[in-house]
């Protein structure tokens, strides 16, 4: 497969999008050269959760003062501003596919897309480079391959939001924000799990505070906005290598 510009494909849902899983990897990849394409269901310009501009509970929980501002660069761009619906999306116009988490309610319109699972099934048949952080997991886990009926990710190790991390920032939040932490009642590592061959295919790093990534093949994981910077290292790397 050949390419002949350096595009990376971001889909979001039109709105709660994670502000760090996309500001961070987005600044790195563009400070590099690359062109990064964003997509939403209809081509409606996207929004990030707004919780996470200031603060899920008292100033804390949010997005750090990095990714804000990376955030501001984001919405003023072209390309963000000019998103291509889902259905126009064209898997081998590009060299990467990110699909980037977030917990708030507006992102089951991204995670429950049967539109962006077709392309996204498209990219992982053609062995491109696939990455996926935190909810982003779960559009994987939900891409189903009709000739085995089997999830995508059935038989690769990866990584996805933890349900220790999940568990506990809804416990600290639920008293004030209900289940704003639960984007559905299963948990996002239940589910993962349950695409899996084996569940000890899902890797939950070392420690939640220490930042991690994982690698199998042309697929690249991450767990939650922390990894962030690991995550966008790794998509670098990876993109450097010889085709």
């Amino acid at each position: 497969m050949s390419f002949s510009t350096k595009k990376i494909l971001i889909p979001i849902p039109d709105r709660d999008f994670d502000t760090t899983e996309v500001s961070i990897p987005w600044k790195a990849l563009t400070a590099r050269g690359y062109e990064v394409v964003f997509s939403t269901e209809t081509g409606q310009v996207g929004q990030t959760d707004p919780l996470l501009l200031t603060g899920v509970l008292f100033g804390k929980l949010g997005a750090k003062p990095e990714a804000i501002e990376a955030y501001r660069q984001l919405v003023k761009s072209d390309r963000f501003k000019h998103p291509i619906p889902y259905h126009e999306i064209q898997p081998t116009d590009y060299e990467l596919l990110i699909l980037p988490g977030g917990h708030a309610k507006g992102m089951r319109q991204y995670l429950e897309s049967q539109m962006l699972q077709t392309k996204v099934l498209e990219f992982m048949k053609n062995d491109q480079l696939v990455a996926a952080i935190c909810h982003g997991t779960i559009v994987l886990a939900r891409t189903r391959d009709p000739e085995t009926g089997k999830s995508v990710l059935y038989g690769r190790k990866v990584t996805a939001l933890t349900q220790t991390l999940e568990r506990t920032a809804y416990y600290l939040t639920a008293w004030k924000h209900g289940d704003y932490y639960r984007t559905y009642p299963e948990y996002v590592e239940e589910e993962v799990i349950h695409a899996l061959q084996n569940p000890h295919d899902f890797q939950r790093g070392q420690a939640s505070w220490k930042p991690f990534c994982l690698e199998d093949g042309n697929l690249i994981t991450a767990r939650y906005p922390l990894d962030a910077h690991v995550f966008a290292d790794a998509l670098l790397k990876r993109l450097a290598e010889p085709k």
